[in-house]
């Protein structure tokens, strides 16, 4: 008996698209031979469906494309995730079409509610087990977290399941799919199950999920692996109590996968809103021109804009090298000097500013002028605007609201400046795209005379690791210290990110790539008279 793993890219709300393309892939697989498919979790609605699971009309529709998907591969054991509905609950649910009909429905039991999880708001839980019979084959079904706690595989091997298929919605961070190998190891050591591990591949909003479905036969061997973040279908044959082998894609270094993640995420976030290209603010600089590099990878260089927007503070390298690079990747390339616009704005305002010096303010107007500029253009043109912001700089408030900030997307969102130049640097492996002088000279934002970012800002080795600990680890400043810091620079950096938070949640949405991106898995107060540098003595817990 053969089982493919549908790796599919849902869209969510989108009921009848999603049908339509999963009944095109159960019939693909029919086609190769399979008796079994298991797509991922809520396919039918997309995941995260959030409070559109509160409309009436939206659990109608769902029920509708529901049987309507059961009758179009009758000859097809079909495993595909929904919304179930009882009594006037909700549950998360996996149903097993087949023959035409509804055969069977498993509603999960572990709902998540931390990180970026809120299913407690949504579902209800069900502790009933589902085991059916396929072709005389006892089958388990789970739902991603049912599977990361050993009581639901267990009870599915007491009821007598002879194989465990788990469908899921696992959003990526960083080396999540080594988490995951881990947990389906453990459940095969405690039951002796082989299991099946479908997951959803797409962008959705902040959240990427990856694919990289897989297989584990009872042995905890590795028995099929399909590729991350593309869909894909893959085969595995269950013969005799086993798990054969089937489809082993080589996975992507840390690197390429991180690559491959934000051009997915960028790529979904533009076609699933339906927007024409995107635009971005070339400067010279290096987050701009990483930016760049990804839209072109994600959309092809005719769905890319560049502009250089320069001021009499931009450097003849960073007009020469932003020309070059929009060259090199044959975008729509053009300028707009900015000189006149903020002499206007400096006239205008000069009577309100008399007797002040110059300070930020001035920079600030510069980075509002260009910020609206790309909104015109955006406006005009249907095109996205691509903030060009990085993790570092949106922790500690180096940013202008309105400015640097304008826009509906930011891929750098949860990349910390040391990976921006990482990434850069690998990027120009495949084929040097960025000009080496950007990646090589001192970053700056170029708002006012010999300008360097570490004017204002510790250098980025010392920062991204304070921020790290800060904000991903939630250690307290002593603790840091502890680290080897420097206790004036992490009490300033400290300080920085608890005041910017006004800013955050005025960000355009981004890629989360971490376990603690700046999003909705951390949520702090704007308003807050907690202050952790005097917030009294570090308690020890056992």
């Amino acid at each position: 008996m053969d089982i493919a793993l549908l790796q599919f890219d849902a869209v969510v709300g989108d009921m009848q698209g999603n049908a339509k393309r999963l009944s095109r892939l159960a019939q693909d697989a029919l086609v190769q031979g399979a008796r079994i498919a298991v797509a991922p979790e809520l396919a039918l609605t997309g995941y995260p469906p959030e409070d559109l699971v509160m409309r009436q009309d939206f659990l109608d529709a769902g029920r509708y494309w529901l049987d309507w998907l059961a009758q179009q591969v009758p000859a097809l054991a079909l495993v595909v995730g929904h919304i179930d509905t009882e009594g006037g609950k909700r549950f998360n649910a996996l149903s097993l079409l087949d023959g035409g009909r509804i055969a069977a429905t498993y509603r999960k039991k572990h709902l998540p509610n931390h990180s970026v999880f809120d299913e407690v708001r949504y579902f209800e839980v069900s502790d009933k087990p589902c085991i059916v019979k396929i072709d005389g084959v006892a089958v388990g079904l789970a739902i991603c977290a049912d599977v990361w706690e050993p009581d639901v595989a267990l009870a599915a091997k007491k009821a007598g399941a002879q194989l465990l298929l788990v469908s899921n919605a696992s959003p990526y961070h960083l080396d999540k799919l080594e988490v995951r190998y881990e947990v389906i190891r453990e459940r095969v050591a405690e039951t002796g199950l082989p299991v099946v591990y479908v997951n959803l591949v797409g962008g959705q909003d902040e959240l990427v999920f990856d694919g990289a479905s897989f297989a584990m036969d009872d042995r905890a061997r590795l028995v099929c692996q399909l590729p991350p973040c593309a869909e894909a279908i893959g085969l595995v044959r269950f013969e005799q109590g086993r798990l054969g082998s089937g489809r082993i894609e080589e996975l992507p270094g840390r690197l390429d996968m991180i690559w491959q993640v934000l051009v997915l995420g960028l790529r979904d976030y533009v076609d699933k809103n339906h927007f024409k290209a995107c635009v971005v603010g070339l400067s010279g600089g290096i987050d701009s021109a990483l930016t760049l590099a990804l839209a072109v990878d994600a959309l092809g260089p005719d769905r890319v804009k560049a502009v250089m927007m320069p001021s009499r503070y931009t450097s003849a390298l960073s007009r020469n090298e932003a020309c070059l690079m929009a060259g090199r990747l044959k975008v729509d390339y053009r300028e707009i000097p900015v000189d006149s616009l903020l002499d206007e704005y400096l006239v205008l305002l000069e009577p309100s500013f008399a007797n002040w010096k110059e300070d930020v303010t001035e920079e600030n107007i510069q980075a509002r002028i260009r910020g609206n500029l790309l909104m015109a253009l955006s406006n005009k043109f249907g095109w996205l605007v691509l903030p060009t912001g990085n993790k570092s700089e949106m922790a500690v408030g180096y940013a202008t609201l309105y400015g640097d900030m304008a826009g509906g997307f930011c891929v750098l969102k949860d990349v910390e400046k040391t990976l921006v130049y990482d990434l850069a640097r690998w990027r120009n492996g495949r084929n040097p795209v960025i000009p080496q002088a950007i990646i090589e000279r001192a970053p700056s934002a170029e708002l006012r005379a010999d300008q360097k970012d570490e004017d204002s800002l510790p250098p980025y080795a010392v920062l991204d690791p304070i921020l790290k600990a800060y904000i991903e680890k939630d250690l307290c400043p002593a603790e840091i210290v502890a680290l080897g810091y420097d206790e004036h620079v992490v009490n300033r950096v400290v300080a920085l990110i608890d005041r910017s938070e006004y800013k955050r949640r005025q960000a355009a949405v981004g890629i989360r790539l971490t376990e603690r991106g700046f999003g909705r898995d951390r949520r702090y107060p704007i308003t807050s008279g907690f202050r952790p540098d005097r917030a009294g003595p570090v308690m020890k817990h056992e």
